[in-house]
């Protein structure tokens, strides 16, 4: 998305717009606190069970075949890349441009909004406006903050997605702190976005979304060899370097081939889910 729009959308998580005011967007109350706690407590416990068992999974799949004779990370099977997972894809930019960079990010990763204040905004003037390439970012939470922000995002639906994680990552500093702080500035930043306390807890607790971006994380770990945040891959190809914009434009120079799976110019728009997902 363009810098202006999530600059926009970070000015909505700081409280100080008169829609923000009309919608209520107070901070919590002690009871509200009490009851967002309970929530986070079942996140929290349920994200570090996750990582244990990711961890092992990881470990595993570097074990069985995610390295390479020589030691190196292989490149993973670009079908395997693109086929449909636990959750819908979302493309920024056209689903139907011929090259797909496919990023794994955590949002309380000070590189990932490193990477989404600076190099994602020429990358939208460069390839995204004009259709010669889109992105698709998944969930890949190092923490249980950074499992619910994910959350927050999805809630808000698939046109605002991204709107809502260029959000966040561009406040990452003012919400993306240990304790009870990070809990309740997100849950602000989410009554900023226009969700009431109702609505964000029903999003908090929703086992089944919670579960899907564990899976989410999983997979990424067991089939493509992810173990750091942010992993890009253009095309299916793993970018290496410091994933500065010089780095994508030699990934994108070359006159890459299409991604396998991406949908035709008429298909979805920009910020619009691909697919059915599957496990």
């Amino acid at each position: 998305m363009a810098k202006s729009e999530r600059k926009a959308a970070a000015k909505a998580g700081s409280g100080k717009t008169a829609r923000d005011k009309a919608s209520g967007a107070e901070g919590p109350a002690s009871q509200d606190a009490a009851e967002t706690s309970k929530t986070w407590l079942f996140i929290i416990g349920a994200v570090a069970v996750a990582a244990l068992v990711g961890g092992i999974v990881y470990w595993r799949a570097s074990s069985d075949g995610g390295m390479s004779d020589g030691g190196e990370k292989k490149d993973p099977d670009l079908a395997a890349l693109m086929a449909p997972g636990p959750l819908e894809d979302i493309s920024l930019g056209n689903a139907g441009a011929p090259n797909t960079i496919v990023e794994y990010a955590s949002m309380t990763c000070p590189h990932c909004a490193q990477f989404h204040e600076t190099v994602l905004p020429e990358l939208q003037k460069k390839y995204f406006d004009d259709g010669q390439a889109r992105l698709i970012l998944r969930e890949f939470p190092l923490d249980g903050l950074a499992l619910a922000a994910f959350m927050l995002a999805r809630c808000a639906g698939p046109d605002r997605y991204y709107p809502m994680v260029g959000a966040l990552f561009d406040t990452q500093q003012t919400w993306a702190v240990p304790g009870a702080d990070g809990k309740e500035k997100l849950l602000l930043i989410a009554k900023q976005a226009g969700f009431s306390k109702e609505k964000f807890d029903q999003c908090m607790g929703d086992k089944e979304l919670f579960t899907k971006i564990v899976d989410t994380r999983t997979r990424a770990q067991e089939k493509f060899g992810v173990d750091s945040t942010p992993s890009f891959f253009v095309n299916g190809k793993r970018l290496s370097g410091e994933h500065t914009l010089q780095d994508f434009e030699s990934a994108l120079g070359g006159g890459a081939t299409p991604a396998e799976g991406a949908a035709s110019p008429e298909g979805d728009a920009p910020g619009q889910p691909e697919g059915t997902p599957g496990q």
